[in-house]
């Protein structure tokens, strides 16, 4: 019995100590980011356009970040660099947002299955694609719904 307390014991002390270090806190946004050091510029462009964003996530992406939050309603994720650059902005739309000839593609080349997630995506220069998850698979397409990828 002794030892087992003995174990749990040093398991809570070494949690408590370990936590703090395995966590940084984002002090922007009050969020956690798990193992990445985010870049200061980074973290203030969230907090510059997406003021009183929730749930910013971070991640890495080709020597990037990636922060994914939700900002009045809306699911979104920003891929910025070290700098704090936007270079890219995808959000989540209704697959009825999606532009008609997106829509027509999948019901011919993609029969009896359907489109489970849709997103707009821009990059930097304000050039924008649409993202339709079908299948498990992710399906690109311009700005006018012809298929990219």
């Amino acid at each position: 019995m002794r030892k087992t307390l003995l174990v749990g014991a040093l398991a809570s002390l070494t949690l408590t100590c370990l936590a703090p270090a395995a966590f940084a806190k984002n002090e922007l946004s009050g969020v956690a980011t798990v193992g990445i050091d985010v870049p200061a510029a980074t973290k203030a462009a969230v907090a510059r356009l997406y003021p009183g964003a929730k749930g910013v996530k971070w991640e890495k992406e080709d020597g990037n970040y990636e922060a994914g939050l939700t900002h009045n309603g809306k699911e979104l994720s920003l891929v910025i660099d070290a700098k704090g650059n936007v270079l890219e902005t995808e959000t989540t739309i209704a697959v009825s947002a999606l532009p008609a000839p997106v829509q027509a593609y999948v019901t011919k080349h993609h029969a009896g299955k359907k489109i489970k997630e849709a997103a707009e995506i821009v990059d930097a220069k304000g050039k924008k694609t649409y993202e339709a998850q079908v299948g498990g698979k992710d399906l690109i397409f311009d700005e006018k719904g012809t298929p990219i990828k």
